[in-house]
């Protein structure tokens, strides 16, 4: 449709905790089957409408190093060839790859001094997996607070998506369908909004033309429906039935996906699709923005906090920990010319025991899941007790000489 002011960018999010993909093909193969086919359809999609589909699709690292785990590949041969998946991924070039913490985290939630390792990880792995590096950041359960942009900044973003309703202009507007610049301690960044309401049709089900309808109105409404329009919409992309329909006719690459764009093609539809990068080149941010703390809104909750992942007694011991464990390692690692080849090795044990400790996933289920937590933690808890005792008695050595 020509001289629609309506810009959709859509979003997938793509993510397995630790060891979960094997874990699924032991104890539910057919959910593992549903799961790995919901990762599979988007680059054919993308590819089979190359010319005008422009998808997001973001991968946790954790995810990735499943799938370039040749056990994982493998025990899925007989369901997806995960090799040529992501050769297809890396062919298509019209999905715009997004990054994410390696594990997973809940970045306001574990230690600042963990966010950098976090970032740059999951960057590299999808530059290894794909052959290019994300310029966009999804930050993990949308769990954001504004100290995180110069970690962001630092590791290569250009820029992050982040709940709408989080967004205080700082002119007033409450105005979700326009990029804005987000600045904290002498680094900026590009956020974009998400339009929450309708990545809620999109996660639990929607056709082209109520989409259509729904952006419509909102942008009517907005403060500036006159100016460029951009609806952004993501969601988890392999989570309900929607996504893991095995079904492709009835699920969402079928039944919403392809007729949606073939409407795109036909040029009959008020929406175009974009590339977040692309359209941020032609309409850079030009106004700034503070992005309040919260999250998404999962379960019952707003996402106005972090109870989802902190809000019982258990969590909160958990949280606490982990931040415990991270800061013995940080002083341990300062330390490090104190330590021999043992202890060397346990440091290195305990840090990553305490990366993937942070995996949302561990405290996102309330207490069922903390004792993954601990599997973690308890070893990580050992690494370090016998690095510190190296380190004091060598510097006890030290001092005696």
């Amino acid at each position: 449709m020509s001289g629609t002011n309506l810009y959709h960018a859509l979003g997938l999010h793509m993510h397995q905790p630790p060891g979960n993909l094997d874990l699924l093909l032991r104890a539910n193969p057919w959910e593992a089957e549903q799961i790995i086919r919901c990762y599979e359809r988007p680059a054919r999609y993308a590819l089979r409408y190359r010319d005008t589909a422009r998808p997001h699709v973001g991968f946790s690292g954790v995810l990735l190093e499943q799938l370039l785990d040749p056990g994982i590949v493998a025990r899925y041969r007989h369901l997806v060839d995960i090799p040529e998946m992501l050769a297809c991924y890396a062919e298509a070039d019209n999905i715009e790859l997004i990054g994410m913490g390696y594990y997973h985290p809940i970045f306001p939630l574990i230690p600042p001094a963990d966010w950098d390792e976090q970032l740059e990880r999951g960057r590299a792995i999808i530059e290894r997996a794909f052959g290019r590096a994300p310029r966009g950041f999804w930050p993990p359960e949308m769990a954001f607070s504004m100290d995180l942009i110069p970690a962001l900044v630092r590791a290569g973003y250009d820029y992050l998506v982040v709940d709408g309703v989080h967004v205080r202009p700082q002119d007033g507007l409450a105005d979700i369908y326009r990029p804005y610049l987000a600045c904290h301690d002498g680094a900026c960044i590009t956020v974009v909004p998400r339009d929450r309401a309708i990545s809620n049709g999109q996660e639990s089900g929607f056709n082209p033309e109520w989409l259509a309808n729904e952006a419509c109105a909102h942008a009517a409404a907005s403060p500036r429906p006159g100016e460029p329009r951009l609806i952004t919409t993501w969601s988890d992309g392999e989570n309900g039935g929607w996504f893991r329909q095995t079904h492709e006719p009835s699920g969402f690459f079928g039944f919403f996906f392809a007729p949606y764009i073939e409407r795109v093609v036909a040029g009959d539809y008020p929406l175009v699709p974009v590339n977040l990068s692309d359209y941020l080149r032609e309409h850079p941010p030009v106004d700034r923005a503070e992005v309040q703390t919260g999250a998404w809104n999962v379960g019952s909750t707003s996402g106005e906090d972090f109870s989802q992942w902190a809000g019982s007694e258990r969590q909160r011991a958990a949280v606490g920990l982990v931040r415990g464990l991270s800061q013995r390692y940080w002083d341990l690692r300062h330390a490090s010319d104190q330590l021999g080849t043992a202890g060397g090795e346990a440091l290195a044990r305990a840090r990553a025991l305490i990366l993937e400790a942070e995996t949302s996933c561990y405290l996102f289920w309330g207490d069922a899941w903390l004792p993954r937590l601990y599997e973690r933690t308890e070893p990580a808890e050992r690494a370090l007790d016998l690095a510190e005792a190296e380190c004091h008695g060598r510097a006890a050595a030290t001092r005696g000489v």
